[in-house]
């Protein structure tokens, strides 16, 4: 069981439909919200030096694993707390994505490059600075978005200035260590204070990890993109909420992002 590599799309789509659709189809809304209890439940814990991750389970075997896929989460949990009827909100998701986007932050400030692994692993009886390390050979950095999507969403909808400050953090390391002359690059092993780069740059850089970093940087994210009018594909494509072919401009501007 993970929320990471070939499963996190899924969970993130089951909350998205629901609210893409004007939150019109509940069953989308239902199964996230067994979803989250099952992973609250059984995937979400914490090391004595306070960081909040997600595990993953093997045939009923916890491994203290995480994926930066997995970041997504934190975003995830905040986004579905002040979207959800009030009534049906659990109150532990938005502290749980608060933790784990602290958590996503330090997998990138404990590294001596500020970039983060493709994964970590944990110690739950480690203390402060001794509960994370990179996990096996895990050691590169593919300019994922996950860690700075859920900066973003905690910053659209707390407001708390830490999450500029995280992003800052992680966009000086990138332009520091992965800027070329015709673009960004990957690079080999983030421990190292001056990485090796890949050569390679995924498309995701753009269209999501900019995107979420210019979000939370410029004054006012709402100006940009309201969330209350659009959804976010996991590429982070905008699509507008569809609430029927008389609003908004008809059923073309639903889908077209066109008032």
């Amino acid at each position: 069981i993970t929320v990471g590599a070939m499963g996190d799309s899924y969970y993130e789509y089951l909350l998205k439909m629901y609210l893409q659709t004007a939150k019109t189809e509940p069953e989308w809304k239902d199964v996230w919200k067994k979803a989250m209890r099952e992973m609250m439940e059984r995937l979400i814990l914490k090391t004595r030096g306070g960081l909040t991750y997600v595990a993953e389970e093997n045939n009923g075997r916890k491994k203290l694993k995480m994926d930066h896929l997995a970041c997504f989460v934190g975003g995830m949990l905040v986004y579905g707390a002040r979207t959800l009827p009030a009534a049906e909100v659990d109150p532990q998701w938005e502290p749980a994505g608060a933790g784990i986007t602290e958590t996503c932050y330090q997998m990138y400030h404990r590294q001596p490059s500020h970039l983060a692994p493709e994964a970590v692993e944990f110690n739950n009886d480690g203390t402060a600075n001794n509960d994370m390390h990179v996990w096996q050979s895990a050691s590169h950095y593919l300019l994922r978005p996950e860690a700075a999507e859920a900066i973003f969403y905690m910053f659209y909808y707390t407001g708390d200035p830490k999450y500029r400050r995280m992003a800052g953090e992680i966009y000086e390391a990138i332009e520091a260590h992965t800027k070329t002359t015709y673009g960004y690059s990957a690079v080999r092993d983030v421990r190292s204070e001056n990485p090796q780069m890949r050569n390679e740059m995924e498309t995701f850089f753009l269209a999501e990890t900019m995107k979420y970093l210019y979000l939370t940087f410029h004054p006012n994210p709402r100006d940009v993109l309201d969330l209350d009018e659009f959804v976010f594909t996991t590429e982070a494509h905008p699509l507008r909420i569809f609430r029927g072919a008389a609003s908004k401009g008809g059923a073309g501007a639903a889908f077209l992002g066109r008032s």
